[in-house]
């Protein structure tokens, strides 16, 4: 075998370092693997500071669980018992000596002594992280955490968490994979023995080793991670052996030096079909026929398979690759490169796959000689061409999931194409096409405009499938390499969004709504903030000793009359907004359903907000235009907001009641009043501003203002939501009536609603979740003015809000579901 240089001749030997010569006769341009930075060790040391703050936060708040686990353990292994009599400081010091000494011999015979060092500096570092959050948790923890990680062998605050378990986890993490070398696998296994018989003895806490061997391995990650390991990877007469395995006899096998940025790793290229994180290799075998060997060696196929993963994760409702090893990837793109070639299609040459190793091989024929397409440059020709491409092969199911700029090649021939199908899958459904093509019209947008793609993208597809696109154009689904292209604009999408809007009926244009594509959208936020504040709201607000006295000492059948008022509570709002509604919209079941929901909501928002929210979303699903559905559910607040008033002040001016009319300011109308004035005043004297607000703001109140005045214009229609109005209020005011009465206090009905409504719509302006705090504080205190008992207005107050608020949380959750389900919210 001939080489050219030191580091060429190394590649003519195999990688045990032997010195044996090579069975080919071959040219190998080589070099020898590097040291390299696994992402894998990152994403590892991520898990395992989850592991170590979940297993704490678990150990401070579910303490019951973890003292059974450990009392389990103590009990299953009671036929030990002579254990008890070995003292567990000598057996532990046995276990490090053992493990230490064996793992250091080890890497001495085979001469590893970098290695050696940085494992027992991992293990140093191990020491140093496990007594500093010991010491933290000591000072800083409360007393349910420290009791939970306490255990006899805790002698001071350094020593809260075992030592051990992360200085001698960290060392085995920076000797090696345990698949590699056995001594680190029986390492971990003598650790693993040793933890379970501590914590049978109660040595140890069941909470305290977990943390410690969580600390251990994140500290050994993060070091392996810093300073890099020994690649590998195939290289040299390996290659050449994997070639012969596949019936190639190359006689010169020559390594591409392009790197890119970060002097790791070849750019993806298309003379392998964009595989990323590939070595390139140039190989011809004694026939003259020339290849490519693409070589994709585990470590730098893990950034590939995490991002395959994020986008699988990010994404919700589209089929995403997941290909764990270099192996499954490069055995997928084979399929999907001989698949594509067999519809006719232009594809890279590929000839077959080898795996050795970690690593796998792809071979392809050096015949194709793609190059790189300059978008802008593209003739109409040339786009409908590779619109016809993309339809051929989903016209078989193929799709291929990642169409970036660097997708799109041009043969020696001028053909265009689509390259780079290793993210690509057969048997796709609806969704992962739909977003194929965005992903392509999207990207030639940019380039040549929105109305030339659109144009050219009817004479491939019918203008039902380029409208079927529309809730698929979404910055989720635009590869990153489409967004950072000079020619890309944010309005890009919008308009796109528009133009094929208009080709569609303008009813069913604005029906249409974006489909659920990123899992963290803005309503995927919002809902799980909602959860977290409703969750904290619930465990914080809701004091359990306080309800449950006053339900007991409430009169049952009074309980119960006002729950059901609160019942009735729901069935008026619907009642209220369905005169408003379009026939043939108003279902009274999907109506009511959105009213309970907006109990859920009132948990999480401020009173009233919870549930127009709801009401707008519902009225957009059910395909109102949001102009219309917000009139719409404005006509009904309206009407329900005049008739409150109109009730509370013929009820204030037949009975005399004052009772809070100091609560309220006498000039905070005109106090607000005056400050909105004033910033509107001052925004409009800014020329930026007043055009703007000219420009896209009035006509969007003109159209909504007539849809309004519309609405309201429909007497028949406002008398039946005014009586909605009427029962609403009524039922909820006689419901604290009634929760009065429970505790044997009467009072007069008709000024108990009086009260109600004003202390109620007080304690609602208060912008906290549903009121809460500021209700039962306006509700105490204006019936304790009114000559109500302090305890029996607390109770009521209590057993109101129990069946007009708590009560209506898991209810409303049910609805909410009811409702997502049928797709109206």
């Amino acid at each position: 075998m001939s080489t050219s240089s030191s580091s060429q001749q190394a590649s003519s030997q195999p990688l045990n370092g032997s010195e044996e010569a090579s069975p080919y006769d071959v040219h190998i341009d080589d070099s020898a693997p590097q040291r390299y930075r696994n992402v894998n060790d990152l994403a590892y040391a991520v898990l395992s500071l989850i592991l170590a703050v979940a297993v704490i936060i678990l150990a401070t708040y579910l303490r019951g669980t973890t003292s059974g686990v450990q009392s389990d353990a103590h009990t299953a292994l009671t036929a030990l018992g002579w254990l008890m009599d070995v003292p567990a400081s000598v057996l532990q010091q046995l276990v490090t000596v053992t493990i230490v000494v064996g793992m250091l011999v080890q890497m001495a015979f085979q001469r590893e002594w970098a290695q050696a060092a940085l494992s027992v500096v991992a293990m140093f570092l191990g020491y140093g992280i496990v007594w500093g959050v010991s010491l933290a948790l000591s000072n800083f923890g409360g007393s349910t955490l420290i009791a939970s990680l306490d255990s006899p062998s805790v002698t001071s605050s350094m020593t809260l968490l075992p030592d051990i378990y992360a200085a001698i986890g960290a060392l085995l993490t920076l000797a090696g994979p345990h698949r590699m070398k056995p001594t680190v696998k029986w390492g971990w296994n003598t650790l693993f023995i040793l933890a379970a018989l501590e914590i049978a003895i109660s040595w140890h806490s069941f909470s305290g080793v977990l943390v410690s061997f969580a600390l251990g391995r994140l500290a050994g990650l993060l070091l392996r991670f810093a300073v890099g390991v020994q690649g590998n990877g195939v290289w040299g007469v390996q290659i050449v052996q994997a070639m012969h395995n596949i019936g190639i006899n190359p006689i010169s096998v020559t390594r591409r030096k392009e790197l890119n940025a970060s002097g790791v790793s070849l750019k993806a290229n298309l003379d392998d079909d964009l595989i990323e994180n590939s070595r390139i290799y140039d190989a011809e075998d004694g026939q003259g026929t020339h290849y490519i060997v693409s070589v994709l060696d585990a470590h730098m196929h893990a950034a590939g398979y995490l991002n395959q993963l994020w986008q699988w994760v990010r994404l919700n409702g589209i089929a995403m690759r997941r290909d764990r090893s270099a192996s499954d990837a490069n055995h997928h793109h084979l399929a999907m490169v001989l698949g594509i070639r067999d519809l006719g299609l232009t594809s890279a040459d590929a000839y077959g796959v080898a795996d050795i190793a970690d690593s796998s091989i792809m071979v392809f024929r050096d015949t194709t000689s793609p190059s790189s397409c300059d978008l802008a440059a593209l003739d109409d020709d040339d786009m409908q061409s590779v619109m016809r491409y993309l339809h051929t092969a989903h016209c078989r199911g193929f799709t291929h999931r990642r169409i970036a700029p660097q997708s799109i090649a041009r043969t020696h021939d001028g053909a265009v194409y689509i390259a780079g199908w290793q993210n690509g899958d057969f048997g796709s459904g609806s969704a992962n096409i739909a977003v194929d093509r965005v992903q392509l019209i999207t990207m030639l947008a940019s380039c040549a405009g929105v109305e030339r793609t659109i144009r050219l993208a009817q004479s491939v597809w019918t203008d039902a499938e380029l409208v079927a696109l529309i809730p698929f154009i979404q910055k989720a689904a635009i590869p990153t390499a489409t967004s950072d292209m000079p020619t890309w604009d944010s309005s890009i999408l919008k308009d796109l969004r528009t133009g094929l809007k208009a080709l569609a009926p303008q009813e069913a244009g604005d029906a249409i709504e974006p489909a659920p594509l990123s899992r963290f959208n803005i309503r995927t936020f919002v809902t799980i903030v909602l959860g977290i504040i409703a969750a904290a709201v619930i465990f914080t607000q809701l004091r359990p000793n306080e309800v449950i006295a006053a339900l007991t000492n409430a009169n049952p059948i009074m309980a119960v009359l006002c729950v059901l008022c609160g019942i009735i509570a729901w069935i008026a709002p619907p009642s209220a907004c369905r005169p408003f509604m379009t026939k043939g919209r108003d279902q009274y079941m999907a109506l009511f359903c959105s009213q309970a929901a907006s109990g859920f909501t009132a948990v999480s928002m401020p009173a009233g907000i919870g549930p127009a929210f709801v009401n707008l979303q519902f009225l957009r699903k059910l395909g109102y235009r949001n102009t219309a559905a917000t009139a719409t559910m404005s006509a009904s607040l309206a009407v329900q907001g005049v008739t409150v008033v109109i009730m509370m002040l013929i009820i204030g001016i037949s009975t005399g009641r004052n009772t809070l009319s100091s609560m309220i300011p006498s000039n905070t109308v005109i106090i607000v009043i005056g400050v909105v004035t004033l910033v509107a005043s001052a925004a409009m004297a800014i020329a930026p501003i007043r055009r703007r607000v000219l420009d896209t703001v009035v006509p969007l109140v003109r159209i909504y203002a007539h849809q309004f005045i519309e609405v309201l214009s429909q007497p028949r229609q406002m008398a039946i939501c005014a009586a909605g109005s009427i029962l609403l209020n009524v039922s909820t005011g006689l419901g604290f009536w009634i929760a009065m009465l429970g505790f044997g206090y009467y009072s007069n009905p008709v000024e108990t609603i009086f009260i109600f409504l004003l202390a109620n719509a007080v304690g609602s302006a208060v912008p906290t979740p549903g009121g809460l705090g500021a209700v039962e504080a306006a509700l105490t205190f204006a019936f304790t003015s009114a000559g109500v008992p302090a305890a029996i207005a607390l109770s009521a107050t209590l057993l109101y809000r129990v069946s007009f608020y708590w009560l209506r949380i898991p209810m409303g959750a049910a609805a909410m579901k009811w409702l997502d389900k049928r797709g109206l919210i």
